[in-house]
């Protein structure tokens, strides 16, 4: 018997997932806070396009607006609920379905961030578990409409990492790695920590370049000033989970300890890492946008605090000093609130870059 879904926010990331689950024979139940979203995907159903013709299908979905996720109260309880969220909204989208999950039931964070202790909070530790999508690149840019910028990573990489809080592999990380192995490769792992904080360095030099420059992603990495203060950037969060205690893994697919060497200063590195970033910018399309670059252009609040805000936030705790990162959380929140608008300048002009 196949298990009750729900996912919770269903963007860019739980719209494509879901639509795969949908395919494959599922029926997952999308909640949504986008009434135009939700109007298009109950008339014509998730529309995915990528890099090539295989990816693209549209399927069926049952989706409801958030204000009527209460009628879920009639029907059988959730098994799964996917929490795809963005940060700041994670505790009470968990608040939201935890009263309909069945008493074995629990969440998934499938986020950015590291939001497991606040899905915990609600959930409780042992109904929370966490996944991450690395490189995914998924846009929601019309109402019932998810484009993916980068090629599908096979078996060339593993996209989705599926994890216990506590590090044990467990029959319902291996059965949540099953469904999101529907959409991508995937794999559990033991070290959801550290994996987590690995792929917050990548979304720290990403995201909020391109929300406060107004570059694509390609255009970021081209760009030398700008690839030399965001590889700064990962590099200052790479020694900040070192110094945490993480077992950091592979960021982007590359060596960590390279991006801190690089944000330091040493030229062999730097070089390394610029040529490796280069390549795979030639695999992206030039069109793609970081997650938070597409927030700002639609207006919406950030994940600022909780990406580079948290490495600030942690820095601080154990003495360190992360100066990088502290200017682009400046900068991002200015741009934000109206203060600025989106500038390449911002990078060029500051001190030190």
């Amino acid at each position: 018997m196949n298990p009750r879904i729900a996912i919770v926010s269903a963007g860019a990331v739980g719209g494509y997932v879901g639509a795969h689950f949908a395919r494959a024979g599922l029926a997952p139940i999308l909640i949504d806070a986008w009434p135009e979203h939700v109007e298009h995907v109950r008339k014509h159903g998730i529309s995915l396009t990528g890099t090539t013709p295989e990816e693209s299908f549209n399927t069926s979905m049952r989706i409801m607006h958030i204000t009527d996720a209460q009628q879920l109260h009639r029907e059988g309880p959730i098994d799964i609920a996917f929490i795809c969220s963005k940060s700041y909204d994670t505790e009470w989208s968990a608040m939201l379905i935890r009263q309909y999950l069945t008493p074995n039931g629990f969440a998934v964070s499938l986020q950015n961030g590291i939001n497991e202790e606040r899905l915990a909070g609600v959930m409780g530790w042992g109904r929370t578990l966490g996944c991450i999508a690395s490189k995914i690149m998924v846009d929601l840019h019309a109402p019932g409409k998810i484009h993916r910028g980068v090629a599908k990573g096979g078996a060339d990489y593993t996209i989705f990492r599926v994890g216990e809080v506590h590090g044990r592999v467990t029959e319902r990380a291996e059965q949540i790695a099953k469904l999101v192995g529907l959409a991508d490769s995937v794999k559990v792992t033991t070290n959801l920590w550290g994996e987590r904080w690995s792929k917050l360095i990548a979304n720290c030099m990403e995201n909020g370049m391109s929300a406060c420059t107004g570059f694509t992603g390609n255009q970021v990495t081209r760009s030398e000033p700008h690839q030399r203060f965001k590889i700064r950037v990962a590099g200052e969060a790479v020694r900040v989970g070192q110094a945490l205690g993480y077992a950091l893994e592979p960021v982007v697919g590359l060596d960590p300890e390279k991006f801190a060497l690089a944000g330091e200063g040493d030229a062999a590195a730097f070089r390394f890492i610029d040529d490796a970033l280069q390549g795979q910018a030639k695999k992206r399309s030039d069109t793609q946008v970081a997650s938070m670059g597409q927030d700002m252009r639609k207006r919406r609040r950030t994940e600022i605090e909780f990406l580079n805000g948290l490495v600030v936030e942690k820095a601080a705790t154990i003495g360190m000093d992360v100066p990088a990162n502290r200017a682009l959380v400046d900068l991002v929140s200015r741009v934000e609130r109206g203060q600025l608008e989106p500038d390449p300048a911002h990078i060029t002009n500051l001190r030190g870059n």
